[in-house]
């Protein structure tokens, strides 16, 4: 629709040019023009008629180009092959008899209280350490016993 408005406005202004370039041309010859050539006019008019409809004709008729799009084509894919995944077997246990022979728990592997091992010990590790009650002041404000180890 837009193509048509503007081959129609473009053909107009072709027609109409013509008429414009001859009457201001002529303007001091009006009562020539007026009186005795009155078939000019028309003739003009024709003549711009003419190239409007030529003009406009030779614009219309341009190629125009389709896009048609194909037919979808169906192409079969090629087979895949997945090899199964290997299925889990779970090994018989095996029972061993020679296993090594459990730790020792060792208790009081410190210092015994009291002794002057223990003093030298539980004076340097907590400032607030009174010898004689063998105790220290912990962070939560109260008494606590000194071991060691």
């Amino acid at each position: 629709m837009m193509k048509f408005a503007k081959y129609t406005l473009l053909s107009a202004a072709i027609a109409v040019a013509p008429f414009v370039a001859s009457t201001s041309a002529m303007a001091d010859d009006y009562y020539y023009r007026r009186h005795h050539h009155n078939g000019d006019a028309v003739a003009l008019g024709a003549l711009g008629l003419a190239t409007g409809v030529i003009v406009g004709s030779a614009i219309a008729s341009q190629p125009r180009t389709v896009y048609v799009e194909p037919d979808p084509v169906y192409v079969e894919p090629e087979p895949v092959y997945v090899r199964p995944a290997p299925a889990y077997v779970r090994p018989a246990p095996a029972y061993v008899e020679d296993y090594p022979p459990a730790p020792r728990r060792v208790y009081n592997a410190g210092v015994e209280p009291w002794t002057p091992e223990w003093y030298d010990y539980c004076s340097a590790r907590y400032r607030s350490f009174n010898a004689r009650t063998g105790t220290y002041v912990g962070y939560d404000g109260r008494s606590h016993f000194c071991t060691s180890g």
